[in-house]
């Protein structure tokens, strides 16, 4: 079938991870060898971070649509505060750590967007600049 509805909360979050991700893209049945788009939810708690590190990607383009709540990224350019219904985007190659700081109100709830959908990405370690 070529249309789903899915109720991200009723999707499992995966084991042992911070900030509850939920692959959308996986629960509609989306092949992972072909998929263009991968789509992730994520509700972190303050002092979660989203994805599991700071990191870069080869190829994939990343956007985090704020759906409730407001998004830090730290970057080698400074950090970016992403408030509710903004869309933070990050090209191939830039590093980035998406988090909740620790000393947030509540926590914050992203829409997170990756194309392709490959396993590309490389832990960045700020001090290798």
């Amino acid at each position: 079938m070529g249309y789903h509805v899915v109720d991200p909360s009723a999707i499992e979050p995966f084991p042992d991870r911070e900030a509850e991700p939920r692959s959308i893209s996986q629960a509609a049945g989306l092949p992972k060898r072909d998929a263009k788009l991968g789509l992730r939810t994520y509700t972190a708690a303050p002092g979660e971070q989203l994805p599991a590190m700071y990191h870069y990607h080869d190829e994939q383009v990343e956007a985090f649509f704020v759906v409730d709540g407001t998004l830090h990224v730290e970057t080698p350019e400074g950090e970016f505060t992403v408030p509710e219904e903004q869309v933070f985007l990050v090209e191939p190659g830039n590093p980035h750590r998406a988090f909740n700081p620790s000393d947030a109100d509540a926590p914050v709830q992203v829409l997170a967007i990756g194309a392709p959908s490959v396993e590309d990405h490389h832990r960045y370690h700020p001090d290798d600049d």
